[in-house]
Order: structure tokens, then C-alpha cells, then sequence
């Protein structure tokens, strides 16, 4: 097991080093630029302005100077909009915003998804199952920026129960909605993907065996079905947390969360490519950090997997 987390982390990292370059020559190659506006600047004026961030010099240098910065530091340097602030202060103020609503609608999607998904597998063709294949199937359909704003309209503007956007520290009324618009469709997919497998873990022979000794089913399924119907759906499960955290524009443009989401969008219109990219390389590293998990987790549930 030590040689199979080695061996992955081995990939993991030169894999990290690639999409940093990348981002940042992407970034570079852009056109126009984070001090460009409807009314040019001096040349003296913009000449100290690209001086003092480190923009005059030349290319191989400065995407030395980022990498070596980021890897070593994690620094992502100096914002270009946000005076006096680099990037990993607008990350720190944003980030754990998202990382908390985002977490939470994780644990909603996979509680419920599961449950979901395994009763719909043992109660197969009877209303249980078509009720909660209904459900998947009508919260699959409603992406966040859909559902975001009907909550708003519904919980906020006819019913008065819910504030409708803010933040206020993480309190549990303004986490409520962005947990439900961010997890109502992943819920729906793992739902799916678990009453697919655990229709077919409960038709193969060692599920028979396991009955026709005599084991009630509450153990059949607990002890021999559940383990072998979660592979798929931890396979889906790093993917779908980090599509919480990149999901999360939606969420803050609609309800004013102050995430990392708004930063981004914001950036892209001031063209803050300092910010962008460290948005971008931090999304990265968690979709590769999340993989990473996976991976780990499907050798453990899964020997085979090791070899």
C-alpha cells in the first residue's frame, strides 16, 4: 500500500509543476494586459507600473521567478487590482468562505445521494424506487444556477425565511440556500451511480451466497454489498467536491457570498491575471490532491487495485 500512495504522489507532483507553468504561459499569452484601460497610460508611467511588478522583465525570468515563488512559498505574488494585497490575501478571505459552504454541500450530497440511491436498489420497482429515481432524475435537471436564484425567489422574497445573500460570518440561515443550489445535482448523480451498483452488487453470487446462508439483509448489505457498491461512487466523489469549490461562481454571483467565486469573476473583467491564475493553480492542486484521495481510497476499499 506504502508503494501505491508513493507511486501516486510521484505523479501527482511533476503534475502540480506542469499545470503552474502552463496557467502561467497561458496567462501571458493573453491579450491585453492588467494595466491596459479606454484611456492609455503614459509610456513613463506604465514602464515604472510593469518596473514595480516584475513585468519588464524577460519571459524565462518571470515565469522562473512565479514558479519558484509558488513552489517553494506558495506566494502567487502581488494582486494588480486589489491595491496593497497580494493574491494569497485575496485567497484567505475568500477560500474559506467557499471551502465551508462547499464542504457542507459535499456531506449533503453524499448522505443523502447514497441513501437514496441504496434504497431505491433494494426496494428495486416499487414506489420507493420510483420516488427517489423521480427525485434524482428532477434535482439532475435543475443545474445551481437555476435552483439559485428559484431559492431566492421562493425562501427569500415570497416566504421571508432565509436571507437572500450575505454571508455574516458563516451563519447557518445564509449557509442554508447555497448548501441546497450547490448539492441538489451532484446529490442526484450519486444517487444514480449508487443504485446502478448496488443493483448489480446485489445480483452477483457472493450476495446470494451471503442469503441463502441465513443472514438477515440489514447485514447482507451493511457487511458484503455496501463496500463493493461504493467503488464507482468514490471514484466520482474527488471530481464532484472540487466541482462544489469551482461551482461556487454561480453561487456567490447569486447570493453574495464573498467567495473565491466573485474574486475570479471579477478578476477576469479587470484583468487580474495575478489573481486568475492563483484561483486557477489553487483549483489544480485540489482536483489533483482530490484524485490523489481517490485513488487511495479505491486501492484500500479495492486490493486488486494495488497491483
Amino acid at each position: 500500500m506504502l508503494s501505491f500512495i508513493t507511486r501516486r504522489i510521484a505523479v501527482a507532483i511533476p503534475t502540480i509543476l506542469i499545470l503552474v507553468i502552463f496557467s502561467f504561459i497561458l496567462m501571458y499569452s493573453a491579450p491585453g494586459g492588467p494595466f491596459n484601460s479606454e484611456r492609455p497610460l503614459p509610456p513613463e508611467v506604465l514602464a515604472n507600473i510593469e518596473a514595480k511588478y516584475g513585468l519588464d522583465q524577460p519571459f524565462w525570468r518571470q515565469i522562473v521567478n512565479y514558479v519558484w515563488g509558488v513552489v517553494t512559498q506558495f506566494d502567487f505574488g502581488p494582486s494588480f487590482q486589489y491595491k496593497d494585497r497580494s493574491v494569497n490575501d485575496v485567497i484567505a478571505q475568500g477560500f474559506p468562505v467557499t471551502l465551508t459552504y462547499g464542504f457542507w454541500s459535499f456531506v449533503v450530497a453524499v448522505i443523502v445521494g447514497v441513501s437514496l440511491g441504496v434504497a431505491a436498489a433494494i426496494r428495486h420497482n416499487t414506489w420507493l424506487d420510483y420516488l427517489a429515481v423521480g427525485v434524482s432524475v428532477g434535482a439532475q435537471a435543475l443545474p445551481n444556477f437555476v435552483l439559485a436564484p428559484i431559492l431566492v425567489l421562493v425562501f427569500t422574497l415570497w416566504l421571508g425565511w432565509l436571507p437572500g445573500g450575505g454571508w455574516a460570518g458563516g451563519q447557518w440561515q445564509y449557509v442554508i440556500m447555497p448548501v441546497i443550489a450547490l448539492s441538489t445535482s451532484y446529490m442526484a448523480s450519486i444517487a444514480r451511480i449508487t443504485r446502478s451498483s448496488m443493483l448489480e452488487v446485489m445480483n452477483s453470487n457472493f450476495i446470494r451466497t451471503a442469503q441463502a446462508k441465513g443472514l438477515p439483509m440489514r447485514r447482507v448489505i451493511w457487511r458484503h454489498a455496501l463496500k463493493p457498491t461504493m467503488l464507482p461512487v468514490i471514484s466520482y466523489l474527488g471530481p464532484a467536491f472540487v466541482g462544489m469549490i469551482t461551482g461556487s461562481v454561480v453561487i456567490d454571483i447569486f447570493m453574495s457570498t464573498g467567495g473565491i467565486g466573485q474574486f475570479f469573476v471579477n478578476s477576469a473583467f479587470n484583468r487580474d491575471y495575478a489573481v486568475i491564475m492563483g484561483i486557477t493553480i489553487l483549483v489544480g492542486v485540489l482536483t489533483i490532491t482530490f484524485n490523489l484521495v481517490v485513488d487511495i481510497l479505491y486501492a484500500w476499499i479495492d486490493p486488486k487495485i494495488r497491483y
